[in-house]
């Protein structure tokens, strides 16, 4: 007897269905946005207390970050999650990776009021020149546009005037914005902590480098300037400002809550491991992580196999890689800090991660 022909179509739609709900049930699941209360809740929940550093780094003083950008193309799938610690070079490598949600995990909570400052200078501005001119409170110079160079944008703000008047307005813009339009039920301390980075890019300008403070930051003639007019060994300009394209890299996630600072240290009980598990849950990978010099500090400390144990927590693959800061670093040009990869899961392979 012949199976009726509208049986068989029914039967190959509902396998088609299983196959892709059982599919759909295992597919990456990462926001497309957060809402603001989703976006506190998480930085607020996966945050440990406020820890110390012995300097307040407003800024890197990694003049060659930009040299590991070709070979990180290489290696590393765009469209995953990134993870990094400390200020602006995450977001070049943002800007060059490309992924869908982001953490920022830093042992201070001042990086997190950072973080919170350029959100809503990412958020207001329309382009870089915009941008430029409101990170160092200067009133924005005419003839500026979208084909601007990088060099060309900092030296025309570099040469604008700026004032106390400039500066108060910008500075309510911000505090106005992260309250009242995202809502964010900041404390009177990240409201002083706001303030306090704003006024170091006030008062120093495009000039501005990781001594500047003065807060335990030792000296670095590297200003904010030159990391953002800095290119890659062979003269490609990839900082997040070089052109419009990189910019609205950064805003487009900011606008979607999908850049989340975390107070915690690498080696803490909380911090990373909230990532892992909310990454995991969500059946993504981390596709890079940034750690700056962090891990000479967790040796120092003791610490780093605490900081490994968290780190294999993280749901990797063999693309998932390490971005650091060290001597003896294969990418640069310098005797001191250059870059280097490595593979994460590979490295991590020597810990078990606690239950």
């Amino acid at each position: 007897m012949r199976t009726p022909r509208c049986f068989i179509v029914a039967t190959f739609m509902l396998a088609v269905q299983l196959v892709a709900y059982a599919g759909g049930r295992q597919a990456e699941s990462l926001p497309a946005q957060l809402s603001d209360q989703e976006f506190w809740a998480l930085s607020s929940a996966f945050s440990e207390p406020d820890g110390t550093f012995r300097s307040d780094n407003l800024l890197s003083n990694e003049i060659y970050f930009q040299y590991v950008i070709p070979p990180l193309n290489e290696s590393v799938q765009t469209a995953r999650v990134y993870m990094g610690v400390g200020p602006e070079q995450n977001f070049t490598y943002i800007a060059a990776l490309k992924p869908k949600m982001v953490f920022i995990v830093d042992i201070r909570r001042g990086n997190l009021d950072l973080q919170l400052m350029y959100k809503a200078l990412f958020e207001m501005s329309k382009d870089r020149a915009e941008f430029v001119s409101r990170l160092f409170a200067r009133k924005q110079p005419a003839g500026l546009g979208p084909e601007s160079t990088i060099l060309e944008i900092f030296n025309a703000v570099g040469n604008a005037p700026t004032s106390s008047e400039v500066y108060a307005e910008n500075l309510k813009a911000i505090k106005d914005h992260l309250i009242q339009k995202r809502g964010f039920p900041l404390s009177e301390d990240d409201l002083d902590g706001i303030e306090w980075v704003y006024s170091n890019f006030h008062r120093y300008g495009p000039n501005i480098h990781y001594g500047s403070s003065g807060r335990g930051g030792f000296g670095s003639g590297v200003t904010y300037s030159e990391l953002m007019t800095a290119t890659d060994e062979k003269g490609v300009p990839r900082s997040y400002l070089a052109n419009e394209e990189n910019f609205n890299v950064l805003k487009s996630l900011e606008l979607k809550n999908l850049i989340v600072p975390v107070v915690g240290n690498f080696a803490g009980p909380k911090a990373i491991r909230s990532v892992a598990k909310y990454v995991k849950e969500r059946n993504a990978t981390v596709g890079a992580f940034y750690l700056s010099n962090v891990e000479q500090y967790l040796l120092m400390d003791g610490i780093w196999d605490d900081f490994c144990r968290n780190v294999a927590m993280l749901p990797l693959d063999a693309s998932s890689t390490f971005i650091r800061s060290v001597r003896g670093g294969r990418f640069g040009g310098g005797p001191g800090l250059n870059s280097d990869l490595g593979n994460m899961s590979s490295e991590v392979k020597v810990c078990t991660p606690e239950k």
